[in-house]
């Protein structure tokens, strides 16, 4: 069976990363953009990730540009943007698309494993959220609209 620990990514500083190094973490996953309506939940992620972090929570970010190109910096530029206006210390990750056929595989992943409302797999707009599991099981998917303060409850249970 696929899990998360599958799938490999690149770091925003260029680095080759697998999955696999964050196995036995409930993970939040999210697809993020620097000038966004919802770019302001950095704010709440980063405070999930830091208050919840000791207890086994990783948040990874996901740039996409694919929602009214509100992510056109590099990845330099997202990592200044992020650090100097929300301190972000998650793990970031390259850009990404989330949808269409040069999606990442790890959303292709993510979208058929907890589609969205009606069943659409599509991913809708920026900050669209997916709960993992310790064993790398998909079990929640969140709307963009959904602030990271209201997803807390659902990621204690998993701690």
């Amino acid at each position: 069976m696929t899990s998360v620990y599958d799938f490999k990514a690149r770091s925003l500083d260029g680095k080759d990363t697998t999955l696999a190094d964050f196995r036995g973490q409930v993970l939040l996953i999210v697809n993020t953009a620097s000038k966004c309506g919802f770019t302001p939940q950095y704010e709440g992620l980063e405070k999930l990730y830091t208050d919840l972090h000791g207890k086994g929570l990783t948040v990874l970010g996901f740039p996409c540009n694919q929602f009214g190109a509100q992510e056109p910096g590099s990845a330099s530029e997202i990592g200044q943007f992020c650090m100097k206006n929300y301190g972000v210390s998650f793990p970031m990750f390259e850009k990404i698309d989330v949808n269409g056929d040069a999606a990442h595989p790890l959303y292709r992943f993510l979208k058929h494993e907890k589609p969205g409302v009606l069943g659409t797999e599509r991913i809708k707009w920026n900050f669209t959220k997916f709960l993992v599991d310790r064993a790398g099981k998909v079990v929640a998917r969140f709307a963009p609209s959904t602030k990271p303060e209201a997803i807390a409850a659902s990621i204690q249970k998993l701690l």
